[in-house]
């Protein structure tokens, strides 16, 4: 047994600095305070508004103080907190970008020519608050996201001889024998040498059982170690390991800026001129210019249109807890709209494995008997199909024998002797050049993969295997019209005729295009794209541009690290109710984006009403303007809370 090493301060193998899987992680690195300052700065003004206006109230209204003392407070406020923020929406103005956000400008500079100090002060408070929450609001929407990067260790195990080192993961090599001791997490991929655990993978595939390790059988990253010791040999580096790329796609989508978010511009963009409109209007036919900043006040929704980010980003949130990595926010805002589905056929609507289909046996021989005698056999080969019938020996209740003399000769199928019975099973082209007895009963070539079983020299049946559609997958297809509203649905496959077709048919698609090229997947979702916004849900390498043709590509499961870079959407967990999950958060995002942004305006355009015709003053606008905004931004935030349910399939 390996004993954990110790080090001392001379010898500690640990980096200068906290170590980044790769360059574009280091925002998981500690931050500076310059940083710190620049990314708080908002808060902070919103600190000192929320003080300085307390502090004038009290100096007013509860001490007596005369104007020119009491509003000292106000002018700091506008000072330290309005200069800022107008310095900050002017620059947006000389780069063409007019926003809602402007009208807080123009109102902060039209209540202090009009000496409405203490208007001004709440408009700074209004403008930076809204910031603030929003700052407060995304960290604790992408709470999940951040929080694989504080899973990993910063050093790994290796072992040299009977040495085991501590080393910085950057140092790890492919090839590396990595010790991994009970409890900790795996900090690379890798195959397993030595040893026999189990692993909890549910972090990051949703898998809710523990996966029992042995040698040979593969590690990722991230996962953490059951009760035994393992000992791995690296088949990747650390920055190119699954919990790496993980990251590197949470770190992507928490960069991107929400397409959404535009959609709010433009909603601000068309707002700002209507209200000043409103604002000159209320002015010229009343000749009171306070009813113009009081309907400026009232009409400056910017910290509510910072809800619709808040929303997409709560509902990224949201899908990282169930396993789905949305990389592209636009996704979310996309798929209530896409009115056309095109899956993949392998690994996609199905399990991505063969099954046993078909259990032909020649006369003369029980099926039971022949199929416990394969399978007997079939547990000590690697071949793809032996898994198939060892698990449907498994189903049938079969119990597995003893096997001798086993032999997998490339090309020449697999041997053995079980219960004195000297077993052979290989492919129909090797048997026809044997001299075997019982040929005459060997049955017809049919659909899919098959394999044929010969018992003591005698022909005993064929196995036919297909790849077995998911046990959802019908369910899901169908749907998809009624609960997704998307009305049309097909197949697009690599794929022989025949398999496509039988996959069709098993799970109710009746559109079915096969044995069609990368090329030919990409050409053809460009052309369906054009014609109506267009989801493609695939696995495997083939599938990477079309992916990126579809209005939505997303890639299901974890077997390519290139479809999960080119999809918009990773599902982690290989199940397509994940991926009915992820249809329902864009939607109900969507409506709660649109619904706090609409929602929040409609309430802005009333407060105008009431301002232009001298029933709010400026102050009073400014704090009605903070509670819309503030119920806005609240009820965006509901994207990130789980709702009762998310699939119905």
């Amino acid at each position: 047994m390996l004993a954990k090493p110790t080090t001392n301060s001379a010898s500690r193998a640990t980096p200068s600095k906290p170590l980044s899987w790769a360059e574009p992680l280091s925002w998981a690195e500690p931050l500076s305070w310059k940083v710190f300052l620049e990314r708080f700065q908002t808060t902070a003004i919103a600190v000192c508004a929320l003080l300085c206006i307390v502090l004038h109230l009290l100096m007013h209204y509860v001490w007596h103080l005369p104007s020119n003392v009491s509003n000292w407070p106000l002018w700091i406020t506008l000072v330290l907190g309005g200069i800022p923020l107008v310095g900050d929406l002017l620059a947006k103005v000389f780069r063409w970008q007019f926003g809602a956000d402007l009208l807080g400008g123009i109102s902060i500079i039209v209540s202090i020519l009009l000496g409405e100090y203490l208007a001004g002060a709440i408009i700074v408070l209004m403008l930076s608050g809204g910031e603030a929450l929003e700052s407060y609001a995304l960290s604790n929407a992408t709470s999940v996201l951040s929080s694989l990067a504080k899973r990993m260790p910063s050093i790994a195990h290796r072992q040299k001889g009977a040495e085991v080192e501590q080393i910085p993961l950057s140092e790890i090599h492919i090839g590396d024998q990595i010790v991994i001791y009970p409890h900790d997490v795996c900090p690379v991929d890798g195959t397993v040498v030595n040893g026999h655990s189990v692993m909890d993978e549910s972090y990051l595939t949703g898998e809710p059982f523990l996966i029992t390790k042995t040698i040979g059988s593969g590690v990722i990253s991230g996962a953490v170690n059951g009760d035994s010791m393992l000992i791995i040999q690296s088949t990747h580096e650390a920055s190119d390991s699954r919990y790496a790329k993980i990251m590197e796609v949470m770190h992507e989508s928490e960069q991107t800026r929400p397409n959404l978010r535009r959609l709010g511009d433009q909603l601000g963009a068309w707002f700002t001129p209507v209200a000043l409109l409103v604002a000159f209007a209320a002015w010229w036919f009343s000749g009171d210019a306070t009813r113009f900043l009081s309907v400026l006040v009232i009409a400056t929704p910017c910290p509510l249109l910072l809800a619709i980010p808040i929303a997409i980003l709560g509902s990224i949130s949201l899908c990282a807890s169930r396993a789905i990595i949305v990389k592209s926010p636009v996704a979310l805002e996309q798929i209530p709209q896409c009115r056309t589905a095109i899956f993949d056929k392998t690994g996609t609507l199905t399990y991505g494995e063969p099954t046993l289909t078909e259990q032909l046996v020649a006369p003369g021989f029980d099926s039971r008997e022949v199929l416990s005698l394969v399978a007997s056999l079939e547990q000590y080969s690697k071949h793809p199909l032996s898994r198939a019938i060892v698990r449907q020996a498994e189903t049938e209740g079969l119990a597995k024998r003893a096997a001798t003399q086993v032999s997998e000769a490339p090309g020449m199928g697999l041997t053995g002797v079980v219960d004195g019975k000297k077993i052979l099973v290989t492919s129909r082209r090797k048997i026809g050049t044997m001299n075997l007895r019982g040929l005459e009963n060997l049955s017809a070539s049919g659909e899919g993969l098959e394999c044929m079983v010969v018992i003591n020299d005698t022909y005993a049946g064929t196995y036919q295997m297909r790849d077995a559609p998911r046990s959802d997958s019908r369910a899901f297809v169908e749907h998809l019209e009624a609960h997704h509203h998307i009305n049309r649905v097909m197949i697009l496959s690599g794929d022989r005729e025949s398999e496509a077709r039988y996959l069709a048919e098993q799970v109710g698609i009746s559109e079915v295009l096969a044995q069609q090229t990368p090329e030919q997947k990409l050409e053809i979702v460009r052309r369906e794209t054009e014609r109506a916004k267009c989801l493609y849900v695939g696995d495997g390498i083939n599938d990477a541009p079309a992916m990126m043709a579809a209005s939505v590509g997303i890639s299901i499961g974890t077997n390519s690290d290139v479809t999960a870079q080119a999809a918009d959407v990773v599902v982690m967990d290989n199940t397509l109710q994940r991926v009915d999950e992820f249809l329902h958060v864009g939607r109900r995002m969507r409506q709660i984006a649109l619904q706090s942004a609409l929602g929040g305006m409609a309430l802005s355009v009333i407060g105008m009403c009431l301002a232009a015709f001298g029933y709010l003053n400026p102050v009073s606008g400014a704090i009605a303007q903070e509670v819309i905004d503030v119920l806005a931004v609240l009820n965006a935030l509901r994207a990130a809370w789980p709702p009762g349910k998310l699939s119905d399939i």
